[in-house]
């Protein structure tokens, strides 16, 4: 082997094309999806004037009701700056509000407001059309199927994520 000849190995290179068989291909695959996915639900909340981010703390807002805002970063994958980033948002949009929380002076509850509600649902409505278009290519009962496999992925029955 010269010095001017590239290494051969056994391994094949990630390269983010279709068909890629590297260790990392489905990691790639997997992050090109979410830049499309997070493209398209950016553009069905664009005209309500959240952002995703807004949109996550809001989903858990609704699953769990008031939330502790270290708990929202935890479930939105989130850090401490960026959660206070959100929230902050939401309380001037009104769409959440910040409360005390009974026996801990320090800690501030995250709750959603009936606008924040009615917002969501709207997000919802706009989502629609533009899910439709996302799953465009797949075949009948494929969207099921896509989702059912991300799903055990995301949440393997052993609950290690």
């Amino acid at each position: 082997m010269t010095a001017n000849a590239p290494h051969r190995t056994t391994t094949p290179r990630a390269t983010d094309r279709p068909g890629d068989e590297s260790p990392f291909a489905l990691g790639l695959l997997l992050r090109r999806a979410h830049w499309h996915a997070a493209a398209v639900m950016g553009k069905a909340l664009q005209p309500l004037g959240i952002e995703l981010r807004h949109l996550a703390v809001l989903i858990v807002l609704v699953d769990r009701g008031p939330t502790v805002q270290r708990d929202l970063a935890a479930a939105t994958g989130s850090d401490k700056a960026g959660i206070m980033r959100v929230v902050d948002d939401l309380e001037r949009k009104g769409l959440a509000v910040r409360k005390s929380v009974p026996g801990d002076r320090r800690a501030r509850a995250v709750e959603i407001t009936p606008q924040g509600l009615e917002l969501f649902d709207a997000a919802h409505v706009a989502a629609e059309p533009l899910v439709a278009r996302l799953v465009a290519e797949l075949g009948p009962g494929e969207p099921e199927q896509l989702t059912d496999l991300l799903t055990r992925f995301t949440y393997p029955a052993g609950g290690e994520a």
